[in-house]
């Protein structure tokens, strides 16, 4: 509730992009979408922001900062449970933790000139330190949550320690395979047949990619990615991106390939 005597500042969409650095063009878009709906039109047809709509958009540039995709943001600024308190409570400790890998990205750097100077020894391990604890920190914010409760902290917390540890060697292995995999796959798509030799082929590179972090692989464990592939929106989306349908036919592949 206002005091009283206080009057609600309301923005044009030109004040408020320039308040905010936000672009017209996406508050425009942003109420298509019903991401962010002025509080009202002017009869001139500017779309008017208030004090709410501000500390909407506020919100939703912190997710964005965090890489949020607008529809996830939509449904967690929109739904009934929503709590903003503890949404800044979440971004704070986000962020710090993003502090902590740009900390370690600096450190990295810093180490990487002064070795270049001939003042310190690297090793290879160390030159990726910071890219792998980018890499772990990153996963556990986009996948942590669905992965650790289908598979239980110890083996995500295994999964995490093994890629950690991993020589530049192993590392660009790994990097190998997921590019020979995604290749094969898409050959294996235009196939059609996720039981031929090419859609088997892509799915033993799966295996062999999966076997490079994870120390505990089973059967079990594959066949269940394979599901989330196609029931997680950020994992599909990630293989609809190779082809559109491709993340239901590697799941096929995959299920045959397990059997």
């Amino acid at each position: 509730m206002l005091m009283q005597g206080v009057i609600a500042m309301e923005y044009t969409s030109n004040k408020l992009s320039k308040l905010s650095g936000v672009s017209a063009r996406t508050l425009r878009y942003y109420d298509e979408i019903g991401l962010l709906k002025p509080v009202r039109v002017a009869v001139s047809g500017y779309r008017m922001y208030g004090q709410n709509e501000l500390d909407t958009l506020q919100q939703i540039l912190f997710y964005r900062e965090l890489g949020f995709p607008l529809e996830e943001i939509k449904s967690i600024l929109y739904a009934p449970d929503y709590d903003r308190e503890n949404a800044f409570r979440h971004h704070l400790t986000q962020l710090n933790k993003k502090r902590e890998r740009l900390d370690m990205l600096i450190h990295n750097v810093m180490k990487t000139i002064s070795a270049m100077k001939g003042e310190t020894i690297m090793n290879d391990n160390e030159k990726f330190e910071g890219f792998k604890q980018s890499l772990i920190e990153d996963n556990e914010q986009k996948y942590g949550s669905e992965i650790r409760g289908k598979y239980g902290d110890a083996a995500v917390d295994a999964s995490n320690a093994k890629l950690k540890g991993l020589t530049k060697a192993q590392y660009d292995e790994g990097e190998r395979l997921r590019s020979a995999y995604e290749e094969t796959l898409k050959s294996a798509f235009e196939t059609g047949n996720p039981a031929g030799e090419l859609a088997q082929t892509a799915c033993d590179l799966h295996r062999q990619w999966l076997c490079v972090y994870n120390p505990e692989y089973s059967r079990e464990y594959h066949m269940g990615l394979a599901d989330m592939y196609v029931e997680d929106e950020r994992f599909k989306s990630y293989y609809e991106k190779i082809m559109p349908g491709c993340a239901g036919f590697l799941r096929d592949s995959i299920r045959i390939y397990c059997k």
